[in-house]
């Protein structure tokens, strides 16, 4: 008995299948088109996947992936710690075998999305650029830069403001201690009355 979990097809108008059967057919898929295969309509007939598609498609996958890890941590929040209570050995079991089939479909849903990752870099070799350099500053001196003092009209507005930020903080301080002892009075006429 293993939680249900909607599957997903690889696009709109797509069957659901069981899990090897999908990545059969993403495999099938991902592979080069190459001359018509006996029993295919002619290469032209065959519409190319776009990296777009595929990564829509690894998209899909990802969220799959994060929705089985947290069924996976759900499942382990609520088993409970052998703390000398006996559980029942079905329900263990049953928590196991779905713990299982988690695990299961989230080796396959990283192989596909591994297979999708390569094959976009292979469709897409053409549009990436080499960085020229990792480190942007390998055998340059970088320029010091030099720190000026302030005028002291700055340090002045600065001490002002500083000297006005003190006394905003010591007006709230006593209006807090101010309600802080009035609620102590109410609460305490409160409970005098009861």
């Amino acid at each position: 008995m293993s939680a249900s979990i909607p599957k997903k097809g690889l696009g709109p108008g797509m069957p659901v299948m069981p899990p090897q059967q999908q990545q059969q057919q993403l495999l099938q898929t991902l592979r080069p088109l190459g001359p018509a295969q006996p029993g295919m309509p002619p290469q032209g007939a065959l519409r190319e996947i776009s990296p777009v598609y595929l990564c829509r498609i690894g998209q899909e996958t990802v969220q799959d992936i994060v929705t089985r890890t947290m069924e996976i941590f759900q499942i382990a929040r609520a088993t409970q710690l052998p703390n000398g209570v006996t559980q029942s050995q079905a329900a263990y079991q049953d928590r196991f075998g779905k713990l299982q089939e988690h695990l299961r479909q989230l080796t396959l849903l990283f192989r596909k999305l591994r297979l999708l990752y390569e094959r976009c870099v292979e469709m897409t070799t053409d549009l990436q650029e080499s960085p020229a350099e990792l480190v942007p500053y390998v055998g340059e001196e970088i320029a010091s830069v030099r720190v000026e003092p302030c005028s002291p009209a700055v340090i002045q507005e600065r001490q002002e403001v500083l000297e006005k930020v003190r006394q905003k903080n010591q007006e709230m301080k006593v209006l807090m201690d101010q309600m802080r002892n009035l609620l102590w009075d109410v609460n305490a006429m409160l409970t005098m009355r009861k």
